[in-house]
């Protein structure tokens, strides 16, 4: 398995995740001719794309979903967010269904890949987290979200690789010149994850086994890479779990 961040941050998201020939992303946050780009700058064809999901409908996270028309692959997305998504051809709408409030798993390449939507919080109207696993490796991927709660923690459990959310710096946010809502948001259950946030929900799923951690979806004006790593590091320390010995972490 193969892990490309191809665009990450407010300007736009677009994750591809390559399993032998055959490639899918998670979002397609930048411009079409971006997402092309970027692909082939990592040695992808955009026709090597199998499936394209989208966690929420937000311009950050669906900019280029076009990209999905020109190659016609189908996109995955919570079936209330297709209520916010306008940009892709009916043909190609596929929807996350729950069957006993757990989501069904999309499967591809005769069962070689398998896609299990997860919900999380955030301020869209199904948003979702995904883990994708390939023969015995699992990545999950939790982008905007305000909380980790237990069922998302179940979700992304004993996963090889996460790449999830470390958006800010409570302080720096109430610092920062937004106008009070757009702060408020931000910290809201419904709106990102603080550095601390996500170091405490790390420490609950890193087990020191290895695992590969790439914090995503950092703020440019309300956080610095090094305060995410280092909030992050210090949480695991206290489990006695070292970067380099017992995980390996990357800022994107």
């Amino acid at each position: 398995m193969k892990i490309d961040i191809l665009a990450s941050g407010s300007a736009g998201n677009c994750i591809a995740i390559t399993v032998g020939e055959k490639t899918i992303l998670i979002d397609a946050g930048i411009a079409k001719t971006k997402i092309e780009k970027a692909l082939m700058n990592v040695n992808i064809r955009p026709d090597q794309v199998e499936a394209v999901f989208i966690t929420h409908a937000h311009g950050d996270h669906v900019k280029g979903l076009p990209f999905a028309n020109k190659y016609g692959i189908p996109v995955y997305a919570g079936a209330d967010e297709w209520e916010s998504i306008k940009s892709v051809d009916d043909d190609l709408k596929c929807s996350a269904f729950k069957e006993n409030g757990v989501y069904e798993s999309f499967m591809f390449d005769m069962g070689e890949m398998a896609v299990i939507p997860f919900g999380v919080h955030h301020d869209a109207r199904e948003p979702l987290g995904y883990k994708v696993l390939a023969g015995n490796k699992q990545v999950s991927i939790c982008l905007d979200t305000g909380h980790v709660d237990a069922a998302m923690l179940s979700a992304m459990a004993d996963s090889d690789i996460y790449v999830i959310e470390s958006n800010h710096e409570p302080r720096m946010v109430e610092a920062s010149s937004y106008p009070n809502s757009v702060k408020a948001r931000i910290i809201s259950h419904i709106g990102h994850l603080s550095n601390h946030q996500t170091a405490e929900a790390l420490s609950k799923l890193v087990q020191g086994n290895g695992e590969q951690i790439y914090l995503v979806h950092l703020s440019d004006k309300n956080n610095m890479p090094a305060l995410a790593a280092m909030t992050v590091k210090r949480e695991l320390l206290k489990k006695g779990l070292t970067v380099g010995k017992h995980y390996e972490l990357e800022v994107v």
